[in-house]
């Protein structure tokens, strides 16, 4: 167990804070309610079993929704077994209420190199490198880290909890487990340490996903011939025939593909489209490793497999970056590069919901070959779906210029949105376009607001 220094962790807090909090908007109440109201029938679910038993904290920090839907099912199971649980995310938990909890168990990802998702990046700061740190010699624990090894710092902000709890007293119920992408013999390991904690060996098996199915790429279309990028296709998907109900999605939701010979390791893909368009849409960059070999998911998808072909393909949730509580407030919608299709998607629901409050930054290299979606923008423009539209080409001028620097040139008019409500979505790079991103919306805001808007959910990202 590699523990870190204090130093490390403020640098950790400071790398994962990024905007600011105003008012709500009066509109939002309702939306709200409605949200409380759901929050309350899950939590009656697990109400405790017996009386004078005090839960299981069941804690997470979640990106794309992953481990917010692995808490439920422990916390869920927990109750089948009779153990009362409570369930909440990370970035809820006090210093105060950590320290007299008895028994927790943690399931967190990690996001980019290393670092706590945007929903616990208040908690690094506030409780793990705060002044005062709470003592947890009462508390027995455990942690379930969620990662990629495809990434340096694997499981990094799991690793980094596990140290600070053990750091501060608390003892380990069982060692933690590192779950590399959807690894099902992981899962089941911690499936298999819940049914101890809950003193049974019955638990019925989870079903964390839902299976692969052969949905048929329909159509295929290059984008930007001629670009100084990596050529991006407009790809559509039609789900599979004689299927046993709709498929069904919300904006900001993920696609995950299953090139032919990769295993059990998908590729997520953000939706470009509605279920009304009738087909999945998605925007795909081929890559390219360093032998010329493509991408072995982007070069699936972009050239090798056919139109008509079937492409291994399942629907997932992303929670974090649906519109949610923020469905009636204006939108700050800011992305680059293939990062455009989540954030097309919600200007699709806006179009179709009637809001017209929506900030479009967009960032590409050239306005003549990377201008993606150009006449639906305009089209936008026109029937005032887009408020204001700002589209950076980093290359058309003698000096590169970033969606980050639009954000500081247009200072006064960020303030003002924020003012105003707005939430902020960020869709695309996480090294370069998101962390510019970031620093800018605080240069702008300030930390501190900044903080108070990922903690309340106006900030989302959907970054990669």
């Amino acid at each position: 167990m590699t523990l870190l220094s204090d130093d490390a962790l403020r640098a950790l807090a400071a790398g994962g804070t990024v905007l600011s909090y105003v008012a709500l908007c009066a509109g939002t109440w309702r939306v709200h309610r409605a949200r409380e109201a759901r929050v309350a029938r899950a939590a009656a679910a697990l109400a405790p079993a017996a009386a004078g038993v005090r839960p299981v904290l069941v804690a997470h920090a979640s990106q794309t929704g992953n481990a917010e839907q692995i808490a439920w099912q422990t916390a869920q199971a927990l109750h089948t077994a009779g153990v009362p649980a409570r369930i909440a995310s990370l970035s809820q938990l006090q210093a105060d209420e950590l320290a007299a909890t008895e028994r927790a168990l943690f399931i967190v990802s990690t996001y980019g190199e290393g670092d706590p998702p945007d929903a616990a990046a208040p908690f690094v700061r506030r409780v793990m490198a705060g002044e005062a740190r709470p003592a947890l010699d009462n508390l027995h624990c455990a942690v379930l880290a969620l990662g990629d090894r495809e990434y340096q710092h694997y499981c990094g902000f799991g690793r980094t909890l596990d140290a600070w709890l053990s750091r501060q007293g608390a003892q380990a119920m069982f060692e933690r487990i590192d779950v590399d992408g959807g690894d099902a013999a992981a899962l089941q390991q911690w499936q298999h340490q819940v049914a101890r904690v809950a003193g049974t060996s019955d638990l019925p098996d989870w079903q964390l996903a839902e299976p692969f199915e052969p949905w048929r790429l329909a159509r295929r279309h290059l984008l930007n011939p001629g670009s100084a990028g990596g050529p991006c296709f407009h790809l559509e998907l039609e789900a599979p025939a004689g299927a046993a109900r709709r498929p069904d999605w919300q904006a900001g939701d993920l696609v995950q593909v299953l090139p032919p010979g990769d295993g059990e390791r998908p590729r997520e893909y953000s939706i470009a489209s509605l279920p009304a368009d009738g087909r999945v849409h998605l925007l795909v960059r081929q890559e390219r490793h360093a032998d010329g070999t493509p991408g072995l998911a982007s070069g699936w998808l972009t050239e090798q497999a056919a139109v008509g072909d079937a492409i291994a393909l399942r629907l997932r949730a992303h929670g974090n970056f649906r519109l949610g509580d923020n469905a009636v407030r204006p939108l700050i919608l800011i992305g680059n590069g293939t990062g455009l299709a989540g954030l097309r998607a919600h200007l699709k629901a806006r179009a179709a919901a009637g809001h017209g409050a929506n900030w479009l930054v967009f960032g590409e290299r050239h306005a003549a070959h990377d201008a993606y979606y150009r006449d639906e923008i305009t089209a936008w423009q026109a029937g005032g779906v887009l408020e204001r539209t700002d589209l950076v080409f980093s290359r058309d001028q003698p000096g590169k210029r970033y969606v980050q620097d639009r954000l500081r040139e247009q200072a006064e008019v960020l303030r003002d949105w924020v003012a105003r409500g707005a939430a902020v979505y960020v869709c695309g790079s996480l090294v370069g376009m998101a962390a510019g991103v970031e620093a800018a919306l605080v240069d702008v805001l300030g930390r501190d607001a900044v903080d108070r808007l990922i903690e309340t959910g106006r900030l989302r990202r959907d970054v990669y």
